[in-house]
């Protein structure tokens, strides 16, 4: 079990914005937060608009706590160990995909998100410190796994025959879900640095897995951003995947201006492909892409805080 890295590394407010500017003299860390741009984004709008000769003892006080609080990690990454810990990502999934998402999963006494594939894989547990709550999971199926079960869940979805000489050395993701009160950059920071450790230790090349986009307004969302995709966003023709049961792209607005989800996006800057046109999945009402990561290709910002490169 490892503490992640600094959590506010995960915020553009906090990188590169000072590179090629001469260093400074060391000043109190205190005062190096009260800029007006960063006070509001850390502690909200009435504080950023207070000058420093408003800021009293108490408030001082509790912007030092703040400090403390960023500077310790707050979370930890392990991996599932017994049947109790699985049950915990378990119990996690169900609350994300059918408590909130609303998701047609079959019914558990437990309130747990259960099928045939959580027994061949390994469970990634992102946990808050201070509670020990289990706030964020990603399962892992790995290649000997896969082929002991004969399939990827993601041949439910698509037809991967053109990967197929890359299944020995590929794993594939699955079942990721942040608590609704933990959906920050630390805590995907802390996913994709358990995935990285993970595949550095087994010596796996390719991530490969099924990112979801919202189906909420019917698929116009969905349609839209795969329309948005550049070239150099999507897998190489080789690496294409076919939907089994496609999003009918022609019948929705697919010009709509729209952003990536949080983790769509976070997979695409960090080097991703996308190797497939959507599917509709019915029992989570997505709309589901084919993503792949090699790590040979992951950015290099990413690979050295990833993976030491």
């Amino acid at each position: 079990m490892s503490d992640i890295p600094n959590p506010l590394a995960a915020f553009d407010i906090f990188n590169s914005r000072f590179e090629g500017k001469p260093k400074r003299k060391k000043i109190n860390p205190l005062k190096k937060l009260f800029t007006k741009k960063l006070a509001k984004k850390l502690f909200g709008k009435k504080f950023a608009t207070k000058t420093r000769a408003d800021i009293n003892t108490q408030e001082a006080l509790v912007v030092e706590k703040q400090i403390s609080k960023i500077k310790k990690a707050a979370f930890t990454i392990t991996w599932a160990s017994n049947a109790d810990e699985v049950k915990e990502a378990q119990r996690l999934r169900y609350k994300v995909f059918a408590d909130e998402m609303g998701a047609h999963l079959p019914a558990n006494a437990e309130g747990l998100d259960v099928d045939e594939f959580d027994a061949y894989c390994d469970h990634l547990l992102i946990r808050d410190q201070e509670s020990l709550k289990v706030v964020g999971t990603y399962r892992v199926l790995p290649p000997h796994k896969a082929a002991e079960i004969g399939r990827l869940y993601s041949d439910s979805e698509f037809d991967l025959s053109r990967l197929n000489h890359l299944r020995p050395k590929m794993v594939e993701l699955g079942r990721s879900c942040v608590h609704a009160d933990y959906r920050s950059g630390a805590v995907i920071m802390a996913l994709w640095s358990g995935l990285a450790q993970y595949m550095q230790k087994h010596g796996y090349e390719i991530m490969l897995g099924c990112a979801s986009i919202p189906m909420a307004d019917g698929g116009h969302f969905a349609a839209s951003l795969y329309n948005s995709l550049t070239n150099d966003q999507m897998a190489p023709v080789e690496s294409h995947a076919f939907p089994r049961l496609p999003l009918p792209l022609d019948r929705l607005n697919g010009g709509l201006e729209v952003e990536p989800p949080p983790l769509i996006k976070g997979y695409l800057k960090i080097g991703a492909k996308i190797c497939s046109a959507p599917a509709w999945d019915p029992d989570f009402n997505t709309a589901d892409v084919l993503t792949m990561l090699r790590l040979s290709e992951i950015n290099p910002r990413y690979a050295k805080h990833f993976l030491g490169q």
